[in-house]
Parts: structure tokens; C-alpha cells; sequence
């Protein structure tokens, strides 16, 4: 998995979403792809075959990739003479629409040779092959397709590495995920009511100690994933109930430093920051970016589904904190069934989190990440 920089926490009650589609995009403005379907694995697919065919004036291709680095960097590719042969500007423009993103995002796509085993045989002039990852589960793949330089179409095995050099295009994951978490940030500042009431709780309570939970340790399965699958972005979604009104809360957590499968991290990060939480209780569900994640359309669905809950229930006190795994479970019904195999953006999920409770090697639902959380509290200045 790629890394961030940058720890993003997001906070939202409301949100106003518009979907955007395929259907939306200006196909005069964009180039004709040969697939009905406009997607994103389209698109790659697309520029696979356009940069195999423009290889030979492609020269940044090899001189960038050394036994330390085997990416073609977005920033590199974009400012390349190789852009304006293939129109990465137009394509990049076509993504952005698909995924929800703002239009002044520098581009997102980059390319990666698939192994340091392939760097000789590139550097002693075979000829690579380009590839893209397939869409759906991949327990299901057949094939990998992949265009090498004259335009013939070769179909890869999906588990054993290629012989010859081979790219991949695929989508800069850092800039991706933070352009997206720029997007919702951008719609929740909408939100009035909200940072009115964020301000109001904390002016009350600046003489007393903050109660959090703290993620200690925490442990995601090996997926075992074929060797063109690129690292994911991980992130989670505390949901729990507003503690002075009835209406949901969503908080998004990005995980930064979940870069590798079946290791043990120990972040020490702020996951609950319980005076936003009523009944001291909260839910935890991980999620994983991926190429089609759109980000207006995941974020309002998600908040139009929880308002829905809240209000077909009369009296939340009623039920208490018996409330948000129903809120949760409903995020989750609404989920495509892709989203639980390789197009995944579900990875797994924590029922009913307690304020001042230890959870030590606790695994979620789903048996796919394992968290150690402990209360921290925090005294003011």
C-alpha cells in the first residue's frame, strides 16, 4: 500500500451531494473510448494501448526507473512530451469526472513497472508490455490484457509475474485519496450547523480532560493479491449519534501507514473523540479507495441512508446505542456487492465501540483486520 503524508480527520451531520456519472461527461470534449461503458478501468486500458503505441519517443519510461524507484510519477508523466501524444490531459479530465474529483487536481495518473526483476531486461532494450488491472473480483480474472509496442494484445497469467518488462497504468493513490478527501471536506464546510456546534462543545468543555480512544495496534490479513494490484489507501468510518440532537455522525480517519498486508502497526493514533458520541458508543468501518470510488456519490449516499434511519425512529433513548449498528448495517446493505471482492472499498468493521474499554487483538465482523484500542485522556492547557 502507498503512503500519505498527511493525517486527515473529517467530521460531518449533513451533507447535500450531487452524483456524477458517466452520463454527465462531455464525450465532444473527451476522446472516444472503444468499451459502452465509460469507467476508469476503461480509460486505463485505453491509455495502455496509447503509450505501447508511442514507446519508442518515450524515454522518460526507462531513464526513471532504477532498482529504488519504479514509478513513472503522475508529475513526471504529466509534464512529459508523452502526455500530449496520448492526451493525457483529456483522459485525466474523464477521471476526475468519474470519481467526484474538483477540476484543478494536477494529473492522477502514473505508471509502475510490476518488479525490480524486470529493470535489466528494460534497461537492455526488451520491449516492455502495458498493462492495466482488470475490473471485478479478482478471483475471477482469467487474464491479464496487456498491449505491447506494435499493438498486439497478449492476455497475462493473473498470478505468475510476466517475463517480459512490464507497466502498469494506474492511478496515483496518494493524490487521488487526498483529492477526494478534499472534496468532502469542501461539502461538509457547508455544514453551518455543525462547526456552530463543534465550537459550542468545545467552549464548554476547554477545563476538562478530552476522552478518546486510541488505536494501539492494528493488523489487516494477507489478501494474497495478484501481482498487478497495486497498494491501497485505507481510511475508516466512525458512525455513532449526535449527542445533542438526532441526527447521525459520520468521522473519517485516514490511515496513512497501512502500507503492507499481515504486518503489525502500532500508529498510537486518535481514532473516537467521545464528547461527539452519545451513549459513550460508537461504530468503526474500514474502508479501501478504489480506482472507482466516487467521492460526492459515496459520501452522500452514505449520509442520505443514516438520516433515513434516525428518522423512522420516533424516540432514539428509546433504543439507545442499540441505534448505531443499525446505522452501520445500513451503510453496509447499501454497499455494491463488488465492494466486498477485489473492487473493494469494504474491508471490515468494529460494532459498538464503549468509551473508557479496552479491546486488546480484537477482530472485526468480517475476520479481515485485527485493532488493539485503548482510552487515552487528554487534560487541557
Amino acid at each position: 500500500m502507498k503512503t500519505m503524508t498527511k493525517n486527515i480527520f473529517l467530521s460531518f451531520t449533513i451533507m447535500l451531494g450531487a452524483n456524477i456519472n458517466a452520463a454527465q461527461l462531455d464525450l465532444n470534449e473527451t476522446i472516444a473510448l472503444p468499451d459502452t461503458k465509460v469507467s476508469v478501468t476503461n480509460i486505463k486500458r485505453q491509455i495502455a494501448k496509447d503509450i505501447a503505441n508511442n514507446y519508442s519517443t518515450a524515454k522518460l519510461l526507462t531513464a526513471n526507473i532504477t532498482n529504488s524507484n519504479l514509478l513513472v510519477s503522475s508529475d513526471k508523466l504529466g509534464t512529459s512530451n508523452l502526455a500530449d501524444k496520448v492526451a493525457l490531459s483529456k483522459y485525466n479530465n474523464m477521471i476526475t469526472d468519474l470519481k467526484g474529483l474538483n477540476y484543478d487536481n494536477a494529473n492522477l495518473i502514473q505508471l509502475r513497472l510490476a518488479d525490480k526483476t524486470m529493470i535489466d531486461k528494460l534497461h537492455q532494450g526488451q520491449m516492455p508490455l502495458f498493462a492495466f488491472e482488470p475490473a471485478g473480483n479478482d478471483k475471477y480474472w482469467q487474464s491479464i490484457e496487456a498491449f505491447d509496442t506494435h499493438g498486439n494484445v497478449h492476455y497475462l497469467d493473473v498470478v505468475n509475474l510476466p517475463s517480459n518488462p512490464t507497466f502498469i497504468i494506474e492511478l496515483d493513490s496518494k493524490k487521488t485519496f487526498t483529492a477526494g478527501m478534499s472534496v468532502m471536506k469542501s461539502i461538509f464546510s457547508k455544514n453551518n450547523t455543525q462547526s456552530k456546534n463543534q465550537t459550542n462543545t468545545i467552549a464548554r468543555n476547554e477545563e476538562q480532560p478530552i476522552s478518546t480512544s486510541v488505536l494501539k495496534k492494528i493488523r489487516l490479513n494477507d489478501d494474497e493479491e495478484p501481482w498487478i494490484s497495486g497498494d491501497a489507501e485505507i481510511y475508516a468510518i466512525v458512525t455513532g449519534v449526535n449527542p445533542s440532537r438526532d441526527e447521525p455522525i459520520l468521522d473519517i480517519l485516514d490511515m496513512p501507514y497501512l502500507d503492507t498486508d499481515n504486518k503489525d502497526y502500532h500508529p498510537n493514533q486518535i481514532i473516537i473523540h467521545w464528547e461527539r458520541y452519545r451513549w459513550q458508543a460508537a461504530d468503526m468501518i474500514l474502508m479501501e479507495q478504489d480506482d472507482n470510488t466516487n467521492y460526492k456519490t459515496l459520501a452522500s449516499k452514505f449520509l442520505e441512508i443514516v438520516e433515513q434511519v434516525m428518522k423512522s425512529i420516533p424516540d432514539p433513548e428509546v433504543q439507545g446505542y442499540a441505534i448505531i449498528p443499525k446505522l452501520t448495517n445500513e451503510l453496509l446493505k447499501a454497499m455494491p456487492d463488488s465492494w466486498f471482492t477485489n473492487d473493494d472499498d469494504y474491508v471490515d468493521v468494529f460494532y459498538t465501540l464503549f468509551e473508557n474499554k479496552y479491546y486488546s487483538n480484537q477482530y472485526g465482523a468480517s475476520g479481515n483486520a485485527k485493532v488493539t484500542i485503548e482510552p487515552l485522556m487528554i487534560d487541557p492547557r
